[in-house]
């Protein structure tokens, strides 16, 4: 009797022991790698795999269905629901900051359910008309036979891609919930170009041919063997699934108007609101926020002025006195000054390695490069960086559009610095490698956190600034204070868009350029991300100052925050809090 207690006992232990749920890194590991699994394209740029399961995913692209998305969710929502199993109070710092932020991710991902539909399938700064594009010229490894076999094959799904894009958006579009007749256009003429010259020359074989030239093992008549199948693939499949797209959006046109914001949509308010929280991972109102640019703008206009009248240039408006002074340091629109352009931007990028040794302990292992858009995505696109892969086969990368607005050395110390060193780059490539954290952080598994990310940005310009790295150089100040009044601008033009009822054309006149204004139509609350970040940013390091007194070092305040990591808001300042009273 007394064996049949024990052995009863021990049987109930057993099954105790196995309701007990997985340690927290054990839940991370599994979770990311089921989500990782379910999206080829994260796959592919992460490099997330090895093996077999890896190059299996590097023949795939992700599918652009609803049953997709709905999957998506509802991992999201397992994850959820198992992550509530944990008490975090007993967790070590680095799981409980880790699980933290997931929840709040996941959290963020479930709440957006209501509103996919306002995120329109074909546009032109982020739709998959460019995101298809670009994950092959910038997220697929090109570095053997193997990898052109693994290109090509997924470039045969582009066209199935472009087909679903098209039923989410017929459906999309039958709810009335279509972008602007601007947008529409836009996003016409960029297809238009895309496929407007000749298979040979589209990026897609392009980038085969230009990456394959690097591989000096492959014989030259296996590379042209390839290349000529990437061309017959575009020909084909590529090409008439572009037209297929534009056929759908051009009878769209004429059945909308131009009003620009999501206030003109069934929801538009919770939409925005849902966006802002997402964007700034803050409760502010649209009204907050707009008087927030409204103050921002007022104090960085005075700024300048005291140093245009410094350099004489004291008539007109500061937008005016800048649109001048943008001209006079223009670069020829040739292919000399493309190339002009492109050899002082690696020049800025280099001396800015020199000079952030004198702030920063911990530097990126991982090498950053700056190269030009493709042509056809100059016009709409913005100053961009990507990630490296984490397995080092790609190295992080600053793309920079050369659209004549941008062919200036005006303010091009300040882009290279937000978006490289000791910007994102410096950020993003870190976390990267920080082998502490765990895997769904270092690649951004579950997506970015662009208060925090472009925050750090515009701290990172705001830094050089302030450390003198634009000492004799008042042009180049000038150039960090108009990008902070770019983003100060962008709090009034983004909330005055979508809950003012601001035209195109009114944001415009405000001082934001017509692509830029464009990218915030289809790209809500994103843009309110970079000043509200940057205004973080700075209180709580200066509140790391005032606290430490002498005690402050910038080497160690930046080797504490990029530590921690990527965090909303409000939970970055209560770790910064943290790590201010631990050196107390």
């Amino acid at each position: 009797m007394k064996r049949l207690v024990l052995a009863a006992a021990l049987l109930m232990g057993a099954a105790v022991l196995s309701a007990q749920p997985p340690t927290i890194g054990e839940f991370f590991d599994r979770f990311t790698t089921e989500w990782v699994r379910q999206n080829p394209n994260q796959a592919v740029t992460a490099r997330f795999f090895s093996g077999a399961e890896q190059q299996a995913l590097d023949r795939q692209l992700t599918p652009q269905t609803d049953e997709w998305a709905r999957r998506r969710r509802e991992l999201a929502r397992r994850g959820l629901a198992e992550l509530a199993r944990y008490d975090f109070s007993r967790l070590n710092t680095m799981d409980r900051r880790s699980g933290e932020l997931m929840r709040w991710q996941l959290q963020i991902i479930v709440d957006g359910e209501p509103y996919d539909d306002y995120a329109f399938p074909f546009e032109q700064f982020g739709g998959v008309n460019v995101n298809l594009v670009s994950a092959f010229t910038v997220g697929q490894p090109l570095r053997s036979d193997q990898d052109a076999e693994n290109y090509l094959a997924r470039l045969q799904q582009v066209s199935t891609r472009i087909d679903e894009s098209i039923a989410v958006a017929r459906r999309v579009a039958a709810k009335k919930l279509v972008p602007p007749r601007f947008i529409l256009n836009l996003t016409i003429s960029q297809m238009q170009q895309f496929i407007g010259s000749p298979p040979a020359t589209n990026p897609l074989v392009t980038t085969v041919a230009d990456k394959l030239a690097l591989i000096t093992t492959m014989p030259a008549a296996r590379r042209e063997e390839l290349r000529a199948r990437a061309e017959r693939i575009v020909a084909d499949q590529v090409y008439p699934a572009w037209r297929r797209a534009i056929a759908f959006l051009q009878p769209l046109v004429p059945t909308v108007n131009d009003d620009a914001g999501l206030w003109r949509l069934p929801g538009g308010a919770e939409a925005y609101a849902y966006n802002l929280r997402r964007y700034t991972t803050t409760d502010l109102t649209p009204d907050q926020i707009h008087e927030i640019g409204l103050q921002q703008v007022a104090r960085i206009e005075g700024e300048m002025d005291v140093l245009l009248r410094q350099i004489g240039r004291t008539q007109g408006s500061i937008q005016d006195r800048i649109a001048q002074l943008k001209k006079d340091l223009a670069y020829p629109l040739t292919e000399e000054g493309r190339a002009a352009i492109m050899t002082e931007t690696n020049r800025i990028l280099q001396d800015a390695e020199r000079r952030a040794a004198t702030l920063f302990d911990h530097r990126p292992a991982t090498p950053v490069i700056a190269r030009a858009y493709p042509k056809f995505q100059e016009a709409n696109a913005a100053g961009s960086y990507s990630a490296p892969a984490p397995d080092g086969s790609r190295p992080g990368v600053f793309q920079i559009p050369l659209r004549p607005e941008r062919m200036t050395k005006f303010g091009l110390r300040t882009l290279v610095y937000h978006e490289t060193v000791p910007g994102h780059h410096f950020q993003i490539a870190l976390e990267m490698e920080n082998s502490d954290e765990p895997r769904f952080r270092r690649i951004r598994a579950l997506g970015g956190i662009p208060a925090v990310t472009e925050g750090w940005g515009l701290y990172a310009e705001r830094l050089a600034a302030e450390s003198g790295w634009y000492d004799g150089d008042v042009e180049g100040r000038l150039g960090q204070l108009d990008g902070e009044l770019f983003r100060a601008r962008r709090l009034v033009v983004d909330t005055g868009i979508h809950a003012r009822h601001w035209t195109r054309q009114q944001a415009i006149d405000y001082g934001i350029e017509a692509s830029e204004v464009e990218r915030y139509v289809v790209y809500p609350g994103q843009a309110c991300a970079y000043m509200l970040g940057q205004l973080k940013w700075l209180e709580l390091r200066d509140k790391a100052k005032a606290a430490l007194g002498d005690r402050f070092s910038f080497k160690e305040y930046h080797n504490a925050v990029l530590e921690i990591g990527t965090l909303p808001l409000p939970m970055l300042d209560r770790e910064v809090t943290a790590y201010i009273q631990s050196r107390r």
